[in-house]
């Protein structure tokens, strides 16, 4: 009787241990994918206007030795600074772009110009278009990242109606969402 008690507490043992084995190699081959899961070195948002507005372009971003350079080419806007942000949420789906939510701030920091240190990671300044409705920014930012918990892939980019004060809080007085993009992955080799 012992004995085939012994028999049926190995039978029922026996699953158990191979099932947590395979448990185990299954969740240690998730962890290796994800560590092995390649660095993100360019990304691109596509400017689409909000509703009646006529803001279009692009914006990317590429890993540089020193930082993130940010470039920009927008077209249809009227002459002058115009705030330009990366914002919380990658969802332009509003005709008012209120969808994307505030500016991205995974620090908890005030609200500032691109060059402060103290700054919401998606403060990028201002944009300044010519009389033509053309803007071009290119700098690099040392606060924008690309890979990490706080990358800014899958957000958006707003281009706003006005000038961006960067220091009113919380976000620059810049007015009005005329213009949004999502940013997503960049082919590396365009």
């Amino acid at each position: 009787m012992l004995a085939k008690m012994t028999n049926m507490k190995t039978l029922f043992l026996v699953p158990l241990i191979l099932l947590f084995t395979a448990c185990s190699s299954g969740q240690e081959e998730q962890e290796m994918q994800e560590t092995e899961t390649p660095q993100v070195t360019q990304a691109v948002a596509v400017i689409h206007p909000a509703e009646g507005q006529e803001v279009n372009g692009t914006v990317t971003f590429s890993k540089e030795k020193n930082g993130i350079r940010v470039h920009a080419e927008l077209s249809g806007l009227s002459a002058g600074k115009h705030g330009f942000h990366i914002h919380t949420y990658g969802d332009c789906s509003t005709p008012d772009l209120s969808s994307a939510g505030g500016h991205y701030n995974p620090n908890n920091n005030d609200h500032g110009a691109p060059t402060d240190q103290n700054r919401h990671m998606g403060d990028m300044g201002n944009v300044e278009a010519g009389d033509n409705g053309n803007a071009t920014l290119d700098y690099i930012d040392n606060h924008i990242k690309l890979n990490g918990p706080n990358n800014v892939i899958g957000r958006a980019i707003i281009v706003h109606q006005g000038e961006d004060d960067l220091t009113s809080q919380p976000s620059g007085n810049a007015g009005p969402r005329i213009g949004c993009g999502v940013i997503g992955i960049g082919n590396p080799n365009m």
